[in-house]
């Protein structure tokens, strides 16, 4: 016979811990916004995410595309510890111990509470070393500067080869293969060890789109195999 104890025992069912309502607090009138364990968050206005773009391109040429990258770089170190440790918190459980299908939703949601985008993962070329994330409505992209002939989400860029270097023990790169400020309909990152996807750059200044990189990078694996 099944007792009350039973019953009432591990009845604790989280819920969405990213969902907006709960995650983002704060006195908005006064300028101070907090996640739900108290940390600050603070809003980038697109007119100043336009005006870093602009800086960085007055002040450092050609290398402002890689010095938005490290920031990314740095910005998703942080933004990965402090992610491992609000969801283990939460959930009660380390995140290796999680379902893939449980992380990623948190993934997706944190993405999107944070105001970056829709965030998916494809993982049809897994089998040749290579990740591939999607985002659309890109925070990112609608600031970057128009008019340009290759992807310029370099500090989304930098977020995700940290997160996922971190993620997977390895020292991954990601290179920007689609841009919705060029008209693509989501921004594209393709991961990888830096050896594997670094021949992407070249294609992506040939004109080559993200189907035809990922093609490419895919034979030249299984040529190597």
């Amino acid at each position: 016979m099944i007792s009350v104890a039973d019953l009432t025992k591990e009845s604790y069912l989280p819920g969405n811990y990213f969902a907006p309502d709960a995650y983002i607090q704060g006195d908005y009138e006064a300028g101070l916004i907090e996640n739900r364990q108290g940390s600050r968050l603070i809003a980038l206005p697109e007119v100043l995410m336009e005006a870093i773009y602009a800086g960085l391109e007055r002040e450092t040429g050609q290398a402002s595309g890689i010095v938005m990258f490290n920031c990314g770089r740095w910005w998703g170190k942080n933004f990965y510890r402090r992610f491992v440790e609000e969801v283990s918190r939460y959930y009660n459980r380390p995140v290796a111990e999680m379902e893939m299908a449980e992380f990623l939703q948190c993934l997706k949601q944190c993405w999107k509470t944070h105001g970056w985008g829709v965030f998916e993962l494809d993982v049809t070329h897994y089998q040749y070393g290579f990740l591939v994330v999607k985002v659309t409505n890109s925070a990112f992209a609608q600031s970057a500067p128009k008019g340009g002939k290759v992807p310029a989400c370099f500090a989304e860029a930098g977020i995700l080869s940290s997160f996922f270097s971190q993620l997977t023990g390895r020292d991954l790169n990601c290179i920007q293969t689609a841009c919705e400020s060029l008209g693509a309909d989501s921004n594209s990152f393709v991961l990888g060890l830096r050896e594997r996807v670094e021949p992407a750059t070249a294609w992506l200044e040939e004109g080559q789109d993200h189907a035809t990189i990922m093609e490419r990078l895919s034979q030249s694996k299984s040529a190597e195999v």
